[in-house]
């Protein structure tokens, strides 16, 4: 069922959003990352999102997807009441 698997999803993109706050600040001193969705895509296909959506998913398709995600999210008016992962899971898990 797919509602079973989109908590999967919401908590590897939290794993991501901590990773990556790691990776800025060592990596990167501190700079913020311009190409964040790739290496959110990519850290989420080394650990197993394509089991978890049943389906083959490239780094490169993940990446626009959270992209257009993170867009979308920060326009939407209101505020979403959930946070951007449960956001972007929704929406990882409606694409085909």
């Amino acid at each position: 069922m797919e509602a079973d698997r989109v908590e999967p999803v919401i908590a590897l993109l939290v794993q991501a959003e901590t990773a990556h706050g790691t990776f800025e600040a060592t990596e990167l001193n501190g700079a913020y990352d311009e190409e964040w969705p790739r290496w959110y895509a990519a850290y989420a296909i080394e650990h197993g999102i394509g089991a978890v959506l049943v389906r083959e998913v490239t780094t490169d398709q993940l990446a626009q997807l959270l992209a257009r995600s993170y867009i979308e999210y920060e326009r939407t008016r209101p505020k979403p009441s959930e946070p951007w992962a449960a956001y972007a899971a929704r929406r990882i898990m409606a694409e085909p």
